[in-house]
């Protein structure tokens, strides 16, 4: 049986909106490469501030 990774074995990202390290989730396993925001609150926030730089799809892992 496979051991689980520990926390401190997992990646780690830097939110876009923040600038908070932000660590590897399950829900984001498929689009880890897409992840840009910690949480719902930053993507929102950094909508609103008009700034460039959205996903080519304009989306990110919390609008799947």
């Amino acid at each position: 049986m496979p051991r689980a990774p520990r926390k401190s074995d997992l990646p780690v990202k830097i939110c876009a909106t923040c600038g908070r390290p932000m660590e590897w989730r399950r829900k984001w396993a498929r689009v880890w490469d897409e992840v840009r925001h910690c949480s719902e609150r930053c993507r929102r926030s950094r909508k609103k501030a008009g700034v460039d730089g959205e996903s080519p799809t304009g989306r990110d892992a919390f609008d799947r």
